[in-house]
């Protein structure tokens, strides 16, 4: 679907879809024994923390730059970061995969690559996440995980969760698939951590947020994306985002939500031509034809993807994910709390035996 139809179809305040309701029933109710049974299965606990980003909303809402931030912040804190990731839209003969600089993206999929590209740090891809995990520990890749897009992966055991949103786009209609956008209803958030809004307006000391779509929550903060860098998909060459200013662009995203893209595009003073593709599309060349005198800007995600048949006019614009000094605090003191709870149950543990 475009993204202005989902817009009218669950990002409004009516349920034009309401005619589904008994598939938006069936949905919650396979979800919920999937999740009993995930968690049922969850027989051991890993030993280091376990931070998991994802969201309670079908579509793009910020989750990989808010990784790859927070791995920027454990990093600098002293800590050895391991990305655990499924993989959408690759496909391996073998797991667990360590991702490298040289595997397709067909591979592993297009936002691995990406985070391993972003961040440097390892990057592990398996479907089943808590054998990634564990087989990361084993090689020794470092000494905290976190898993992108793994809110709904009950398998795998967590030590902080952080649910995503678009500001803008909140909780729609506050329906489950089909009949809005929810994955899980938003009770699901008395559970997690943290509650990110990406596109929020940052508290005036940069505090948390009082209140979200009615949403009575401790912890609720604000995440804006940035553009980083005009980086030249075949040279490499990087120039300043506000290089794009008065420049013909055709805007190439094939993610959750490519109108946030086109925005960010517009706002640097770039006159744009869309072309929204699906999410984790599979490019071809012809996907990126533009116009004489126009430049091919796309994603960093749709980059790793296209960097064997890209024009020579095609650039990339990198974001990055700007979080308030206090959350990043906070969210550091967590890890600590629980790295001294795993202490102390490995401790009583080895005592007991």
């Amino acid at each position: 679907m475009s993204t202005s139809l989902i817009d009218r179809l669950w990002y409004g305040q009516s349920r034009p879809l309401r005619v589904l309701a008994p598939l938006s029933w069936l949905y919650r109710s396979i979800s919920e024994g999937r999740r009993r049974k995930a968690w049922q299965a969850v027989h051991e606990a890993l030993p280091v923390p376990v931070v998991v980003v994802g969201n309670i909303t079908a579509g793009g809402t910020g989750k990989s730059p808010l990784t790859a931030r927070l791995v920027e912040v454990m990093a600098e804190a002293g800590l050895a970061p391991v990305i655990l990731s499924r993989g959408y839209g690759g496909k391996s003969p073998r797991y667990p995969l360590r991702v490298s600089a040289d595997t397709p993206a067909s591979v592993c999929g297009d936002e691995p690559l990406m985070l391993s590209q972003a961040t440097g740090c390892p990057v592990v891809v398996d479907p089943d996440r808590f054998r990634g995990a564990r087989w990361a520990l084993d090689e020794g890749l470092g000494n905290v995980l976190i898993c992108d897009d793994g809110l709904q992966h009950y398998r795998l055991p967590r030590d902080v969760e952080l649910a995503v949103f678009d500001a803008r786009r909140g909780i729609g209609n506050g329906a489950i698939i089909p009949v809005g956008p929810l994955r899980e209803p938003v009770e699901r958030l008395a559970g997690v951590d943290f509650v990110i809004l990406n596109g929020e307006a940052f508290p005036q000391q940069g505090e948390r947020i009082e209140d979200f779509a009615g949403i009575d929550h401790p912890d609720i903060h604000a995440m804006a994306l940035e553009p980083a860098a005009l980086v030249h998909l075949k040279t490499g060459e990087r120039r300043s985002p506000e290089t794009l200013n008065g420049k013909k662009v055709r805007g190439v995203a094939g993610i959750g939500n490519p109108s946030r893209f086109f925005d960010t595009l517009r706002q640097l003073g770039a006159e744009v031509s869309e072309q929204p593709y699906p999410d984790h599309h599979r490019f071809r060349p012809e996907d990126l034809r533009a116009d004489s005198g126009e430049w091919v800007v796309m994603t960093a995600k749709d980059a790793v993807k296209c960097r064997d048949f890209a024009p020579d006019d095609a650039w990339v614009l990198t974001v990055r994910a700007r979080l308030s000094e206090p959350f990043e605090q906070h969210f550091l003191e967590r890890l600590r709390v629980s790295s001294g709870q795993l202490l102390s149950n490995i401790s009583e543990e080895t005592n007991d035996g």
